[in-house]
């Protein structure tokens, strides 16, 4: 059994047969270079027979260094009665310019009649006549055997043949697909053992996730003998995706024991799937194993409370090896503990305020129960927090607040809001159009705000989410809506609450505009004229 194992990602390529995932040239460059930082041993960077976008791909990739990986490019047999030589598939493999080529045959009797409709011996010449062409011209050769698992199982002598043809020519890798992902974990190490027990070639996996077994059918494998694992960052893929290497990985060196990447690889492994899912533009599931910003998420309380006294009592490895870290919520389910670790992360002295403890808890639970969710937006629960055990300094309070929408048959939407607000004792009126409600409502807060918090220019409004809580009540529920905002230098979330989307809305705006002012110092209007007069402040 082997002590390592190579990985081969397939992102670029078979990650891109995913809904909803497409690739440019630049997004599919930069997401090749960090799985090289990663430490993956083998990049499919796509099929440069089949379109113009790989074609440019292996252009651009052709004179880059890359410290780990091997550039591979994908392509299939030969087609049937023709020559290898003759085959332009094969012969734009060639012209890539890679050092590696990938190519799958036909494994299952049942594909050779109906899919590629020819006989089976002509399948076995092509499988050999094609690795046979590619080796002669120097490249490293990975088999990818299409279906292997179901051939094996309908045609066990017939599967066995057409690796063993790959084997003759030369092949240096034999991956076995379970290219329909229906196969179970004691199939896979049945069938790899039985494999391996009949060609001497190395063997890889490439497992789709099709009964949710992906991960667990990639693991079998290595543990029956498979030195190569195929899979995708985030396990994107056709229909229900592939295995996913970002729980492979880990798993293979982290509870198996076997020589994957360096441990500082290891430790970016979080990073560099949320890079990809950043490029990819795909949602990234908050519960991901390993990678996953819930990964290490405690809310329990009793939860909580264990993982003070030890970590490990809830978590079962230490979320630093993979890039990831703990986090504790602060919710309804929330007790003693919870805040008590919350404080903990902002400084704050908690355990002399027994009593404060208690009612900033029930007074969690009662707004959550109000429809308030601070999983996911630490800035609003930081604030009260604050509020409750520091007191903080009332920046500006509402006065009031008017909305105007018009539309005309000749103009588009045109949003305005008027705000009269008192900071620090002043009364502010400011007005301010915006792209919609919501945004013309922060740039006339704002608008008031800055002559008093220039640095307040800083901060903008990055997402924007609306929930509807009560469904039943259609457009008369109440809605909770989620902002995400930046300074550059750090993200932070807030929320409100009302059965008003306006007001729901300014409520997340005002906390989101408290946090980024939080520490600030606030200049005059007088001494902001003089800065201005001397340029020493953007207008």
């Amino acid at each position: 059994m082997p002590t390592s194992v190579k990985i081969f990602d397939t992102t670029l390529r078979d990650g891109t047969q995913g809904e909803g995932i497409s690739l440019s040239v630049e997004d599919k460059i930069k997401i090749a270079r960090k799985l090289d930082e990663l430490g993956v041993h083998y990049i499919e960077g796509g099929w440069p027979g089949s379109n113009s976008k790989d074609i440019e791909f292996f252009d651009r990739v052709r004179d880059m260094k890359f410290a780990n990986a091997k550039i591979t490019a994908f392509g299939s047999t030969r087609r049937k009665d023709i020559r290898a030589e003759d085959d332009i598939n094969l012969n734009r493999l060639i012209d890539s310019g890679v050092k590696v080529a990938t190519i799958f045959g036909k494994s299952w009797d049942f594909h050779v009649h109906t899919a590629i409709q020819t006989t089976l011996e002509e399948n076995l010449a092509m499988i050999y006549d094609s690795v046979r062409y590619l080796k002669s011209k120097g490249l490293e050769v990975i088999y990818d055997a299409e279906h292997f698992f179901d051939g094996f199982k309908n045609n066990s002598d017939y599967a066995l043949q057409t690796i063993r043809k790959a084997q003759d020519a030369g092949a240096d890798w034999i991956v076995l697909c379970d290219t329909n992902g229906g196969s179970l974990p004691g199939e896979i190490s049945s069938i790899v053992k039985a494999v391996k027990e009949n060609i001497s070639t190395p063997v890889g996996i490439h497992a789709h996730n099709d009964c949710e077994l992906g991960v667990a059918n990639s693991l079998a494998a290595v543990q029956a003998g498979a030195g190569q694992v195929q899979g995708t960052i985030n396990g994107y893929g056709e229909r229900c995706g592939n295995a996913n290497l970002s729980s492979i990985i880990p798993n293979l060196q982290l509870k198996l024991h076997y020589n994957v990447i360096s441990e500082a690889q290891l430790a970016s492994l979080t990073q560099v799937s949320r890079y990809v899912s950043e490029i990819a533009n795909s949602h990234m599931p908050v519960n991901q194993p390993y990678v996953g910003n819930a990964a290490f998420a405690h809310k329990g309380g009793i939860h909580v409370s264990a993982i003070l006294k030890d970590a490990s009592t809830y978590e079962h490895i230490a979320p630093e090896l993979v890039g990831n870290k703990q986090r504790v919520l602060v919710s309804e389910l929330a007790g003693q503990s919870n805040v008590l670790v919350k404080a903990q992360e902002l400084n704050l002295d908690f355990a002399n305020e027994p009593q404060k403890t208690k009612e900033i808890i029930e007074k969690i639970k009662d707004l959550e129960h109000q429809g308030y969710q601070f999983e996911g937006a630490d800035a609003s629960l930081e604030l009260l927090l604050r509020e409750t055990f520091e007191g903080l300094e009332e920046i500006f309070t509402l006065e009031s607040f008017k909305m105007i929408v018009e539309k005309t048959a000749n103009r588009a939407v045109v949003s305005e809001a008027i705000v009269k607000v008192k900071v620090h004792g002043e009364t502010i009126y400011t007005a301010a159009e915006g792209n919609g409600p919501v945004n013309a409502l922060d740039n006339a807060l704002r608008k008031a705000l800055l002559q008093y918090y220039p640095d307040i220019q800083q901060a903008h409004l990055t997402d924007y989410k609306v929930r509807v809580l009560d469904e039943k009540d259609a457009t008369a529920g109440k809605v909770r809506v989620l902002m995400e905002t930046t300074d550059f230098n750090h993200s932070w979330n807030t929320l409100g609450v009302s059965s008003n989307i306006i007001e729901a809305s300014w409520y997340a705006l005002v906390d989101s505009l408290r946090y980024a002012l939080l520490g600030r110092t606030r200049v005059e209007p007088a001494a902001r004229e003089q800065q201005e007069r001397l340029g020493l402040v953007n207008h």
